[in-house]
């Protein structure tokens, strides 16, 4: 069962939406505040399918929930923002931050759960791996790596640089566009010498004498060979 959580400080539409829901045979769960939606999002053990998020909360705008959840690795949780604020910069600030949709108040619930079913049967009818050629099978949502049906484990960094270059297969990555991606934006000092051997950690877990992924283009950076 697809569970949602609903962040909105509103009693009542908190109350009627969960209502709704719940008739349409989803789980829910309500908070009232940024930090009350912290909390749902660490104590539950399986993640939720949809966030519904007011943008205006008591401690806070509903905005930096999302970077948070990208911190705890819950970003590919699916958000739909719920705001009095029909403004157009709101708008694209919230879809630059990787919200899936935009609802301004007063809206109909019927629509409501008519966008919830379509973002919710859209991620079920997506594939579970992003790639998998028998030996090395990986799904970035969920955040495993298999070699030869075993979990490898990789680190975070590592992790980053897979899904890039799982997200441009057979595409040049720079240097500066995967150094980027190890640093979220490069907020800390790092050189080509750091990404190298990090890739070179992450070509140790994930080939072997048969199975090559990467490789370096030299003077320009790295690319992903396989497809699958």
């Amino acid at each position: 069962m697809d569970k949602i959580l609903i962040v909105e400080d509103d009693w009542d539409l908190n109350r009627g939406i969960a209502q709704r829901l719940r008739k349409e045979g989803y789980m829910t769960f309500s908070a009232y505040s940024i930090s009350e939606a912290e909390q749902n999002l660490l104590q539950e053990t399986e993640d939720f399918s949809l966030v519904l998020l007011d943008v205006n909360l008591p401690d806070g705008e509903g905005f930096s929930l999302l970077p948070w959840m990208k911190k705890i690795k819950k970003d590919s949780i699916p958000v739909i923002f719920l705001t009095a604020r029909d403004l157009e910069e709101d708008a694209l600030k919230g879809y630059e931050l990787g919200a899936v949709d935009y609802v301004t108040k007063p809206f109909s619930v019927n629509i409501l759960i008519k966008k919830t079913d379509i973002i919710l049967n859209r991620a079920k009818n997506e594939p579970d791996t992003d790639f998998d050629d028998g030996y090395l099978t990986v799904c970035l949502k969920q955040g495993k790596v298999c070699v030869q049906g075993e979990l490898c484990a990789v680190t975070p960094t590592e992790f980053r640089i897979l899904s890039a270059f799982l997200s441009a297969k057979n595409q040049l990555l720079t240097y500066e566009m995967l150094l980027e991606k190890m640093w979220d934006g490069g907020n800390q000092f790092v050189d080509k010498h750091a990404l190298a051997v990090n890739i070179g950690r992450l070509r140790g877990k994930i080939e072997n004498d048969t199975h090559k992924y990467i490789a370096n283009i030299y003077g320009m950076g790295y690319q992903w060979t396989t497809d699958s």
